[in-house]
């Protein structure tokens, strides 16, 4: 982004999503940097399960506030598949084993598990191989290079497991986070097309269009059906009801 403090430069702000796949909401928040500030202000009344990557600024977060902290399996698994070409037995034999977990993933949906039923399900299906897997990977990681690929990914796994394989635990939670990662795309795309917010605060109000946009997406309503109707009405609206025209409600008056 262009910073008028900055005159001659760019500026590199950072968009952190929020989303909550359980009631299908996401809000992305514009911060000018990557530090704690930013979550520490949006998750301070915030308590239950948080899931994310391994990124070191939710730790503190999460000590000082009643949230309970997991990882993203997708992310670890990327690890083992960038280090097939430098081990590829063992990398190999980790995604078959985290292939079993999502297909259990996948027959459960088919299936139309309630919460109950997923839990149980993992629990009685995916906990085995994963307890299996943990125990697999300590033992192979006193046989690896640290510093190789293979041990990067081991390490990563290792140090992280619990959280990794809380979902099994609770039917509401997923094993990844890629529906986050699938609404992210959105600024991928945009940033190649308008390369850069003008200021601070224009980046502020593109994050507000993502957050709008993205909610209306999350629940399959047309984003352009969506706004025509609220740009029709919202100048006649009640400011004390403008929550009514958030695309999560709006919907509902729709049917």
């Amino acid at each position: 982004m262009l910073d008028k403090d900055k005159k001659g430069s760019t500026h590199r702000g950072y968009y952190w999503l929020y989303q909550d796949n359980i009631n299908k909401l996401l809000v992305f928040d514009y911060q000018p940097g990557r530090g704690r500030e930013g979550p520490a202000e949006m998750l301070k009344d915030f308590y239950g399960t948080l899931q994310t990557d391994a990124y070191s600024a939710y730790n503190s977060i999460v000590d000082t506030n009643n949230i309970t902290l997991i990882h993203c399996l997708a992310h670890a698994r990327r690890y083992f598949s960038d280090a097939i070409y430098s081990d590829r037995e063992r990398a190999e034999y980790v995604l078959e084993q985290l292939q079993l977990v999502y297909q259990i993933e996948r027959d459960s949906r088919a299936l139309n598990h309630d919460n109950e039923k997923r839990a149980a399900s993992r629990q009685k299906h995916s906990l085995p191989i994963l307890k299996k897997l943990g125990s697999w990977m300590e033992d192979q990681y006193k046989q690896v290079l640290p510093q190789s690929p293979i041990g990067k990914a081991l390490a990563y796994s290792i140090k992280r497991w619990d959280k990794l394989c809380a979902f099994v635990y609770d039917g509401k939670l997923h094993p990844d986070n890629n529906a986050a990662e699938r609404s992210i795309r959105a600024t991928v795309i945009g940033r190649k097309n308008y390369l850069f917010a003008g200021s601070h605060e224009s980046a502020k109000r593109i994050a507000m269009l993502y957050s709008l946009i993205g909610t209306c997406k999350l629940h399959n309503i047309n984003p352009s059906l969506w706004l025509k109707d609220v740009l029709t009405v919202i100048n006649d609206h009640p400011i004390n009801r403008i929550k009514e025209l958030l695309p999560h409600i709006w919907i509902t008056k729709q049917k």
